[in-house]
């Protein structure tokens, strides 16, 4: 019996080069062929380990002679693209997205030896709206349908795909939404967002709920969801949840408060000065948050994530310099606390209880002993 062929698309990212590597060392998988438009960099071909490559861009028909000559039984469009800072790059990646999965599709429709598709997805199709429900199942219909961005091309690209299954009912097709993605090695918005130093912008009077997902689960998930039988859309996300200022905070950051107005100015002014920017979309879009429901990705896909939101955060948030350091604070609360006329003690100004001794209980008043109870008031 002869093992899968597997075309992966996007592999000059982490999570396309990741993904093509542990296919090309699993047993039941024959070959795998690696496709982007790029040549990928030294650190995702090592990523890649057996796998071959291919360079070919999606929007060509000749992303059909590849499957065809190969043989190709199980597609993964895993590209994914980050919202880029021009207008000009913004057409080329719509571009890359929607006409790039069009084409893509095609193929695989005319393909007779196509039998599994695994489209990538984001939770951004649910869109944002203060009228959101709390968590979203996989059938919630969005409040809000984004109208521009990588979120809309999200939601086309399903629309194509379940089109798609309709003229090849034949072929199993599985949808992860992922929730955003982080962790120490992928780049996203997300946390280029998270990485501006020393203060992060934020909606005024706004703290949204957030879901992630770790770098690795997400490989991971792709992996299960290639191999295994689901077929379906699913829920893709770490369990729990982080507040947008809990993270800041996390990330050794300063939340700073600025009217909605004002964002897409500091966003541009940033870029100008080439500190760093982030993508006014991208603020707005975790302005209501979003919480996901994972129950069918465990309990029907069979995958449960190995780590939860706060870890996959914290994980990622490791590899980033804090703005402002515990010692700092530390600092900062015993020159409060003096002025205040509090005496706050350091750590070496702690006593070490001797070895076997026992504690010593003190009273309210300060003397030892038992704490003394406060006398019933005499009627």
């Amino acid at each position: 019996m002869t093992g899968m062929i597997v075309l992966v698309t996007g592999v000059t990212r982490f999570l396309g080069s990741s993904l093509a590597g542990q296919l090309a060392a699993h047993p039941q998988v024959e070959r795998v062929i690696g496709v982007d438009a790029a040549l990928p960099e030294p650190s995702a071909r090592a990523r890649m380990f057996g796998a071959d490559f291919a360079r070919a861009d999606i929007r060509n028909p000749l992303i059909a002679r590849i499957i065809e000559a190969a043989g190709v039984d199980t597609v993964v469009h895993a590209s994914a693209s980050a919202t880029p800072a021009s207008s000009a790059a913004r057409t080329m990646v719509k571009e890359m997205n929607v006409l790039g999965t069009m084409q893509l599709l095609a193929a695989c429709q005319r393909s007779s030896s196509v039998k599994h598709l695994l489209v990538r997805s984001s939770a951004a199709v649910y869109g944002g709206s203060s009228r959101d429900p709390a968590i979203f199942t996989e059938n919630t219909p969005p409040r809000a349908v984004p109208s521009r961005g990588p979120a809309r091309d999200a939601v086309d690209i399903e629309g194509y795909v379940r089109g798609f299954g309709r003229r090849r009912p034949d072929v199993r097709i599985a949808v992860p939404r992922f929730a955003e993605i982080v962790g120490p090695t992928v780049q996203t918005p997300l946390t280029r967002y998270f990485s501006l130093s020393p203060t992060v912008p934020v909606i005024a009077g706004r703290n949204a709920r957030l879901q992630l997902v770790h770098e690795r689960d997400a490989v991971d998930c792709l992996m299960h969801l290639t191999l295994g039988d689901f077929e379906g859309v699913v829920n893709v996300a770490g369990s729990g949840a982080l507040t947008l200022i809990q993270a800041i905070h996390r990330a050794g950051r300063i939340p700073l408060p600025l009217p909605s107005m004002a964002l897409g100015t500091m966003g541009r002014l940033l870029r100008t000065v080439r500190v760093g920017g982030f993508s006014p979309e991208q603020v707005h879009l975790l302005t209501p948050g979003r919480v996901l429901d994972t129950t069918r990705l465990r309990e029907q896909a069979g995958f449960t994530p190995a780590y939860t939101t706060v870890a996959a955060f914290d994980d990622f948030a490791a590899r980033l310099r804090p703005a402002i350091s515990p010692q700092n604070i530390r600092s900062l609360e015993r020159r409060v606390g003096a002025l205040a006329g509090i005496r706050t003690a350091a750590p070496e100004d702690v006593p070490v209880p001797h070895p076997g001794s026992r504690p010593r209980l003190v009273g309210i008043d300060g003397a030892a002993g038992a704490p003394k109870r406060p006398r019933r008031r005499q009627r």
